[in-house]
């Protein structure tokens, strides 16, 4: 069962089980390597009659990066990359929304990734909402969105040997979200 887009209206949590945030790099020039964070929290206030005055906020713990190797996700936790001791969260926190259709949105936001802060625009598309069998409202969001590591102060690279370099500088973050209507 679904429900209409003003009977959404309420505040939200991310559900950490069925829900994603990932990343995309170009690693070596040539391919591209992919991981999560496995923790994070997040909550949204939904306005269903004004979609544009509805907020939202995400915090992710550095230390839970994953890239399926360990050695490179304990480097990706140090001060060369994250700098998690230091930096534990990377955060964003939504300033504007504009609505391009009834599906797809444009979330603009402050993301801070160790001491900088910047805004960033995500394009977000509304895959729905149901009731689960536990009765819980859910609804559905995919979007991502292209960003310079180096602009948040995540400079660290080697030189190859034929040329270019070891980690590329666009960082595609992903985000495939299940959120739980709370109120």
């Amino acid at each position: 069962m679904t429900v209409s887009i003003p009977e959404l209206t309420g505040d939200y949590a991310l559900d950490p089980t069925h829900t994603r945030i990932g990343f995309v790099v170009r690693h070596a020039m040539v391919t591209k390597v992919r991981g999560a964070f496995h923790q994070f929290e997040g909550t949204a206030h939904l306005d269903g009659g004004d979609p544009t005055k509805s907020t939202g906020q995400v915090v992710i713990k550095t230390e839970s990066i994953d890239t399926g190797v360990e050695q490179r996700d304990q480097h990706l936790r140090t001060n060369d990359f994250l700098d998690a001791p230091n930096f534990p969260d990377i955060t964003f926190r939504t300033t504007t929304i504009e609505a391009k259709s009834d599906t797809d949105y444009r979330v603009t936001g402050d993301l801070t990734i160790k001491d900088t802060t910047k805004p960033v625009t995500i394009d977000f598309e509304y895959t729905g909402n149901a009731v689960d069998p536990y009765g819980n409202l859910r609804v559905g969001l995919e979007g991502s969105v292209a960003i310079s590591r180096k602009e948040f102060g995540v400079t660290w690279n080697a030189a190859l040997e034929g040329g270019g370099v070891l980690v590329g500088d666009k960082i595609v973050l992903e985000f495939d979200i299940s959120a739980v209507k709370q109120s």
